[in-house]
């Protein structure tokens, strides 16, 4: 429900937050956990910050004051893991991370004294859990979402092996980030203070590259080499948790290690399953009926309810069960080819491959234009994009399918684009 009485401070931060391709639908819960972050007289100069990453200096210029005094705000905002700020070619650069996958569940990945983290908790258990307008617009919104699921290494064999890369592996993003930030799971953090924890290891939230390079240098991860982060991976596996990380090839923010009781990403799954809100993996769990038993770990491990019980339909066995797969749902992470212990599951390549996006910005764009939010790139009312940006933006458009094109060109009602569209066609 909308709440039209916001102070104007947080009424412009939330109006802000919209110009994310995944926003932050307006209601009585945002206006409270925004009351707990950051104070009016700061969620007002939030609100006026560009999208696209930026300096003191540009910060300055946009609040009208002093680059001093410009300064201490962000530095303030980012000693609260509202603002992320990494270092690029020796200068100080600062970004707004949206909402999830950012500064809410930042607010939770470590124990804090300066804001009531069991109020915090309450609040997002309400508004992500109880009320659906933000999980659906976040998971259940456009063809490209948010994030994607990683396969349970463990369950492939030296065939499926094959037909994995790089950047489908878990393992393969530890090795490869800049930095390894290990946070407390925001998920399970939440669900502690409302009761409803499961005993899955709470200190696993992985970060990479300059997420972690800035959470790490303000305390709100622990930085860690690729061997711990290999072992903490393990940690995971050995829990049947599902890696749901950035879904992106390159320079992953983030993998988190989801259980299917407390995480946002698999309730989201089940919750909205037929919407597809998870990327999946590029693999299928094949059941051998024959050697099928039955059991139900396969059930039990499964965290989206892809996999069920049904009847043999055995004349000598009336009771015997035997597994059914919804494919429609599944994610193919392979955590109940792991937990079968009579190998009555394989991994199977899916018919058509999952197209993963490049990184960031052709994320970004791709989930800006199907969610018709493409101009809130292009056209920043706090700042113009520079030529490199807009010509990183027009390079992903213009390598899109017609049909996306035209929902871009349709978005933007510019003869330039048209034109340029045209002109790739010819």
């Amino acid at each position: 429900m909308a709440h039209h009485t916001l102070k104007n401070g947080y009424s412009q931060l939330v109006t802000r937050l919209n110009r994310f391709p995944q926003g932050a639908p307006p209601s009585e819960l945002l206006c409270k956990i925004l009351k707990i972050l950051v104070s009016e007289k700061e969620a007002g100069l939030v609100a006026l910050l560009p999208i696209k990453p930026f300096t003191a200096a540009k910060a300055a210029q946009v609040w009208k004051i002093s680059l001093t005094e410009a300064q201490k705000n962000l530095d303030e905002l980012a000693g609260r893991a509202v603002l992320l700020d990494t270092e690029q070619n020796g200068e100080l650069i600062y970004v707004l991370p949206p909402p999830m996958a950012g500064f809410f569940e930042f607010s939770m990945m470590r124990l804090r004294n300066d804001v009531d983290q069991k109020a915090l908790a309450e609040l997002y258990y309400q508004y992500l859990n109880v009320e659906e307008d933000f999980i659906r617009d976040l998971f259940a919104n456009g063809e490209t979402q948010l994030g994607r699921a990683f396969v349970h290494e463990p369950a492939l064999t030296d065939e499926n092996a094959l037909h994995v890369l790089d950047y489908e592996r878990a393992s393969e993003v530890i090795k490869t980030a800049t930095h390894i930030g290990i946070g407390m799971c925001y998920c399970r953090h939440k669900m502690s203070h409302v009761g409803e924890a499961c005993d899955a290891p709470m200190d696993i939230c992985m970060t990479f590259n300059g997420s972690a390079s800035s959470l790490v240098k303000h305390g709100y991860a622990r930085q860690v080499d690729v061997a711990e982060g290999l072992d903490l991976l393990q940690q995971a596996y050995d829990h049947n948790l599902v890696q749901f990380g950035e879904n992106v090839r390159q320079s992953v923010n983030f993998i988190c290690n989801c259980c299917g009781c407390c995480c946002e990403a698999m309730i989201a799954a089940r919750r909205f399953a037929v919407m597809n809100p998870i990327h999946t993996t590029n693999f299928l769990p094949e059941i051998d009926a024959e050697k099928c038993n039955g059991c139900g770990k396969c059930v039990s491990a499964c965290p989206v309810e892809a996999m069920t019980l049904v009847s043999a339909n055995y004349a000598r066995q009336p009771n015997r069960k035997t597994a059914r797969l919804n494919e429609e749902i599944c994610l193919g992470c392979g955590v109940c080819v792991r937990v079968c212990s009579k190998k009555a599951l394989h991994l199977q390549s899916r018919p058509k491959r999952v197209i993963t996006p490049l990184n960031g910005a052709h994320k970004a764009v791709m989930m800006a234009i199907e969610r018709g939010k493409l101009q809130n790139l292009i056209f920043d009312n706090q700042a113009l994009f520079s030529h490199r940006a807009m010509a990183a933006i027009l390079g992903v458009i213009l390598k899109l399918p017609p049909l996306k094109q035209a929902m871009a060109s349709e978005q933007m009602k510019s003869r330039y684009m048209e034109a340029l569209i045209r002109r790739m066609k010819n």
